[in-house]
């Protein structure tokens, strides 16, 4: 199970997960060896393409990028590897906060393996759907492809492979170019980590309370139910305190705008690049609208709801950004944390250009 201070039984999690998924589509293995083959090649020539379109280098001395084309259940232990390393010490924060009390409310309300068994059927509904990831936490610096999910999902929207998988690595090599090129980034995400856990509140009657805030937030999802904007979804209902708010305000706004930069460069690079781009836009948008009562629980209980608002309105601040100031301007984002857009201002491009950059720009008719 891990060491005794750990919230989930991530052995558990990472073998429910595999037991729970499905191996993916049939493929020869020749044809699996020249998917892996095509994904290596697509990552590399995405490199030139993003540091051209967003004028970001990795910084000099930085480690070496590395690429990894995995299957799901590699991709389950890349993630509960990755989950221990961020969870782990958020307990640790949580017994420090406390005055180095472990936290014991958790664990005999929940469980590490009743949490363990939960965690694997999260992944395991992820590991079919996400089609690659950069490796913040945990190893560190890999980027990851998942080619049964990339080729699924090609063969479903029906779409050119060549260009789909391109278009995908494009997305991925971007988010590995903003940490490789901005290296504060993952501390700061680090940061509001502990911030996080400094700010938790482990009660156990109010952990109950905001559990059954969940449920009924679930219910809602299997008849289909729309919610007010400003309703907590999913496990974000377990969240109240104002503290912990202010504190998911600002990993909101920079998960949105690393999202949002990598929608913008997946698209901005045209046709040139990639010819069916925007078939591929029109396709795969319909993708992301999940489908059917189960889908929408589990949409609604991951989050995943308010993940595709946070492409949304990442795109719309990137592309008013560089828009109102150019490539150059929008990068002065990436120059310390203070540059960070403010939640409000993912919406209100102009607030962010005036705050940061020092002028209202006058905006298009």
């Amino acid at each position: 199970m891990g060491r005794p201070s750990s919230l989930v039984d991530w052995d558990l999690a990472g073998r429910t997960a595999r037991r729970l998924s499905s191996p993916g589509p049939a493929t020869s293995r020749e044809e699996a060896a020249a998917v892996v083959e095509e994904l290596h090649r697509a990552a590399a020539i995405a490199v030139a393409h993003v540091e051209e379109l967003t004028g970001l280098h990795p910084v000099a001395g930085g480690p070496e990028p590395v690429v990894a084309v995995v299957d799901r259940p590699g991709w389950v232990d890349a993630n509960t590897a990755g989950m221990s390393a961020l969870l782990d010490p958020l307990a640790d924060a949580l017994a420090e906060a406390q005055g180095g009390k472990r936290p014991g409310a958790v664990a005999a309300a929940i469980g590490a393996r009743v949490t363990g068994v939960q965690a694997g059927g999260v992944l395991a509904f992820l590991c079919s759907r996400v089609l690659g990831q950069y490796e913040v936490f945990g190893t560190g610096g890999r980027l990851l492809l998942v080619a049964p999910n990339i080729v699924e999902t090609e063969r479903k929207l029906g779409v050119d492979p060549s260009d789909f998988r391109l278009w995908v690595c494009l997305h991925e090599v971007t988010h590995q170019l903003q940490f490789t090129a901005v290296p504060w980034l993952r501390g700061y995400l680090e940061e509001q980590v502990t911030a996080f856990a400094r700010a938790t509140d482990l009660d156990a009657d109010v952990l109950r309370e905001r559990i059954q805030d969940v449920v009924r937030s679930l219910a809602d999802a299997v008849r289909g139910a729309e919610t007010d904007d400003d309703t907590p979804q999913g496990l974000m209902a377990l969240v109240q305190d104002p503290e912990q708010r202010a504190v998911l305000d600002r990993v909101t706004a920079v998960m949105s705008l690393v999202e949002g930069h990598a929608e913008f460069v997946m698209d901005g690079v045209g046709p040139d690049v990639v010819p069916s781009v925007r078939t591929l836009r029109k396709r795969f948008a319909q993708r992301r609208k999940g489908r059917g009562p189960i889908d929408r629980v589990l949409r609604r209980l991951l989050g995943l709801e308010q993940k595709m608002q946070q492409y949304a309105d990442g795109r719309v601040f990137v592309a008013g950004v560089v828009g109102l100031a150019g490539m150059d301007g929008f990068n002065q984002v990436w120059a310390g944390p203070q540059n960070l857009p403010l939640k409000d201002e993912l919406t209100d491009p102009a607030a962010w250009v005036e705050r940061v950059l020092g002028s209202r720009p006058a905006i298009p008719a």
